[in-house]
């Protein structure tokens, strides 16, 4: 079980950068793992922007919405006059990746959400907050990821949610096989993980991002 937030587990596949090494991905930098997955972007063979300004936003290839707490990164993305352009960034077609709190950010609808709580709506599915229970509920598990290889993906839970149900055009990536609550999605240009890939140093997930934003580069 993790220690904290900041944990970092598992082995660091070696990865080459690759010529295209220059695709730009940006983590949206106003509260939670940021520095986390700028790291693991950069594993992934990209090149790794922080986010917090439109004009930030207007110069990346695709963009991370990191764990934290989802409800504080909104009101965040309000104050940096933030929410309008993420969402019309997304409507235009940039892939978008979001775990845990960006998760719950990408959803379509929630279960538990705050009182008068905004999505982006990027994935037609229902998620529910805190699914997994409180911090001191947090756990790891060993996950098989669709498109990440045949090895296990130790992924970490922290206060984490799950996806009650998708609507069909939403591909399921993972499954935590304890509970067989969906933790991982795909929908187009939109991924979305429960669990907090950027707090081990397995990049395969960044990975599979990182080549969905290649591809619409």
């Amino acid at each position: 079980m993790p220690t904290s937030d900041a944990a970092l587990i598992g082995p660091s596949p070696a990865r080459p950068a690759g010529p295209r090494a220059h695709t730009a991905i940006g983590v949206l930098a106003l509260q939670g793992d940021v520095a986390e997955h700028l790291q693991a972007v950069a594993g992934a063979g990209a090149r790794a922007v922080p986010v917090r300004r439109p004009g930030e936003l207007d110069a990346v290839d695709g963009l991370i919405i990191p764990g934290g707490e989802s409800t504080t990164i909104w009101k965040l993305a309000a104050v940096f006059d933030l929410a309008g352009p993420l969402r019309g960034r997304i409507a235009a077609g940039m892939p978008v990746f979001g775990s845990c709190a960006g998760m719950i950010m990408l959803a379509a609808r929630l279960v538990g959400g705050a009182s008068g709580q905004e999505t982006l709506g990027a994935i037609d599915m229902t998620v529910r907050r805190n699914a997994f229970g409180r911090q001191a509920e947090s756990f790891e598990s060993d996950l098989l990821v669709r498109g990440a290889g045949d090895a296990p993906f130790r992924a970490v839970f922290i206060r984490a949610p799950w996806v009650e149900d998708v609507g069909p055009g939403v591909e399921v990536l993972a499954t935590e096989p304890r509970t067989g609550r969906i933790v991982a999605v795909r929908q187009g240009r939109a991924l979305a993980t429960a669990f907090h890939p950027e707090l081990t140093r397995d990049t395969r997930v960044h990975a599979i991002f990182a080549d969905m934003v290649r591809e619409e580069s």
